[in-house]
């Protein structure tokens, strides 16, 4: 596991966390599906990258 992929994933984590905080927050929908778009790149970016 290298730090690239490393990066990615917590990214990835990070944004998911942030879905969750818009979601409690009731902010619009749009806003909430650009944001798990990222997030779920992010985290297939980060396990493509894990080299195992």
């Amino acid at each position: 596991m290298n730090g690239g992929s490393t990066a990615l994933i917590v990214l990835g984590l990070f944004l998911v966390g942030g879905i969750v905080s818009f979601v409690r927050q009731k902010m619009p929908t749009s806003l909430i599906v650009l944001l798990s778009v990222g997030a779920a790149m992010c985290l297939v970016a980060g396990i493509v990258r894990l080299e195992v």
